[in-house]
């Protein structure tokens, strides 16, 4: 059993866990009665030049702790600040410490688009995420089937939720386009065995059709890397660890974007 099918597994319990207090219909029927909007996310993405998403996480199961001190609405504010497009909220408990509350806070103080990073296994969590101020869900191929990843895009269609849709591989990359992805993310980080290959999204970017928009997850730490991304015409990137461990979130950000403005 690799981690992913841990974390997968773990997942599962929550959302058991999670609909003793709330059943699905119950947690259906708030994510409809939430204001539907107008898919900011998405619009995020789809501005001129090269978006950039910004990841606030405490902790991950390849780095262990990345944050011994997480003032998380702070990091977000920070983020905002310096000029992001959109914020990565880390929901995970056990491997990734992350809380729901993080996302509920963060998205209610900040005012761009805020995505919930979690290992969605049951449309229970995209309700969830809608209810607690997400503009964004993650969606991992790997660990849904083809009618899965269908349905829930529908139910993010119909709430007003974006949906980034991850991908590892070329396999991976035509489920999702044969789904009906809008925004699929390359995740240049293997979650099985935590291996990282920054061409892994170059490698793929011929499999992704121009009118769906391309994000790089993983792995870009330089101005040199972000020069890469953008000579492959990804949409956006997602950056973690790296600008977790910036004291300075502006001047770190300024140094990524480099010459591309």
């Amino acid at each position: 059993m690799t981690i992913l099918d841990e974390i997968s597994d773990f997942a599962k319990e929550r959302v058991a866990r999670a609909k003793d207090q709330i059943s699905t219909e119950e947690m259906k029927s708030l994510a409809y009665e939430t204001e539907r909007g107008e898919f900011p996310f998405e619009q995020a993405l789809r501005k001129e030049g090269l978006s950039f998403i910004l990841e606030c996480k405490k902790a991950s199961p390849s780095k262990g702790i990345i944050a011994d001190d997480f003032p998380y609405l702070q990091i977000a504010k920070d983020y905002e600040t310096a000029g992001c497009d959109a914020i990565s909220v880390l929901t995970e408990p056990k491997w990734f410490l992350g809380q729901n509350e993080y996302l509920r806070e963060i998205a209610s103080a900040v005012s761009v688009p805020v995505l919930r990073k979690d290992f969605v296994v049951d449309e229970y969590m995209i309700y969830e995420a809608k209810t607690l101020g997400a503009a964004a869900v993650l969606l991992i191929v790997s660990i849904l089937t083809g009618e899965q990843l269908e349905h829930y895009l529908r139910i993010c269609d119909d709430i007003g939720l974006s949906a980034l849709v991850e991908v590892h591989d070329k396999t991976e990359a035509r489920t999702a386009v044969k789904a009906g992805a809008g925004i699929i993310g390359v995740n240049n980080r293997n979650l099985k065995d935590f291996s990282v290959d920054t061409q892994n999204a170059a490698g793929l970017r011929e499999e992704i059709p121009s009118n769906v928009l391309f994000v790089s997850e993983s792995g870009v730490k330089t101005p040199e890397d972000i020069r890469k991304v953008n000579a492959y015409r990804a949409d956006a990137v997602l950056i973690g660890e790296t600008m977790m461990r910036a004291a300075d979130k502006t001047a770190a950000l300024q140094r990524l974007r480099g010459d591309i403005g």
